[in-house]
């Protein structure tokens, strides 16, 4: 007869203190520099502080005015929809470039090499670079062949501006999805691309029931940590159009930056806070649709 299992509970493996001596230096800096300043932070958020002197008690007032305040609304909508646009497009053309470079072409390591240059390039460098070839090389080549939308810079237009952003923080957050989406496609086996060439499935029909589903995993990777970069642009923005035409391109990192050095600390405090909140629950959100898919190598 097998023996019988025991019905004693496991014991609990001990722990060797030297573990935590280990976390303790982290946990502390991490305590210090990051959980302290924002718990201070949150409570000025309910004071009129300016970031010096004296305060006092306003409670939910900053909170109030937030939502009617057109700037801070603006300055959301552009966030949240800069954000869903931007990682579309970025995630898109990683994946195109990904199965294009997958493909036994010759030079496709030179290649990868090539597309991994922008991720490796100051954000602002890239956006002063970005910025002189909108303002100067494209309306002078626009002008040289008559194409008269694009004479004149569309960082200086309201409605195209965003554009812009859209173009360069894509160029710059493609080699970095490029690299995870060429690590999902290498993990996936040659023999079911074969069995199902055999079977006389198209490239699209592979690509949509084998590819993408094997790689569905990564793609939640890319577009979770997307969507967290992009709702923090800043120096992308700055570099292009620094908010601008007006407050068109104006994020809501922009607002509070420069909120915290124009003398409304509280008040920028308590947008922080809201805009920490809406990250959180943007988050959760993308956690709880793409729960159960994980990466399957």
């Amino acid at each position: 007869m097998p023996p019988r299992p025991s019905t004693r509970p496991a014991r609990r493996r001990r722990v060797d203190p030297i573990y935590a001596l280990f976390l303790f230096p982290a946990l502390a800096l991490f305590t210090a520099f990051v959980v302290v300043p924002a718990v201070i932070g949150i409570f000025y958020s309910f004071t009129n502080y300016v970031g010096y002197g004296r305060w006092s008690f306003l409670g939910l007032r900053n909170y109030t005015t937030l939502f009617t305040d057109p700037n801070i609304i603006a300055s959301y909508g552009f966030t949240l929809g800069f954000a869903a646009v931007t990682v579309v497009v970025a995630q898109v053309i990683a994946l195109a470039l990904a199965v294009a470079l997958s493909r036994r072409i010759r030079f496709a390591a030179p290649l990868r090499s090539v597309f991994v240059i922008p991720m490796v390039i100051s954000g602002i460098v890239v956006a002063y670079v970005f910025n002189y070839l909108f303002s100067n090389s494209l309306p002078a080549l626009a002008t040289a062949v008559g194409f008269h939308p694009l004479e004149q810079s569309i960082l200086g237009n309201p409605d195209l501006a965003w554009l812009a952003i859209v173009i360069v923080s894509a160029w710059q957050t493609i080699p970095g999805a490029l690299l995870v989406y060429t690590a999902g496609l290498t993990a996936i086996s040659d023999d079911l691309y074969e069995a199902s060439a055999l079977d006389g499935a198209s490239s699209w029909k592979q690509f949509r029931s084998i590819t993408l589903p094997l790689i569905a995993g990564f793609i939640v990777i890319n577009t979770v940590l997307g969507v967290k970069g992009y709702l923090g642009a800043y120096d992308v923005i700055v570099g292009l159009t620094n908010g601008g035409p007006g407050t068109a391109t104006s994020s809501v990192a922009m607002t509070i930056f420069g909120g915290f050095t124009g003398g409304d600390y509280a008040y920028q405090m308590a947008n922080a806070t809201v805009f920490f909140i809406v990250t959180v629950v943007i988050s959760v959100a993308q956690l709880l649709v793409t729960r159960g898919r994980t990466i399957r190598l």
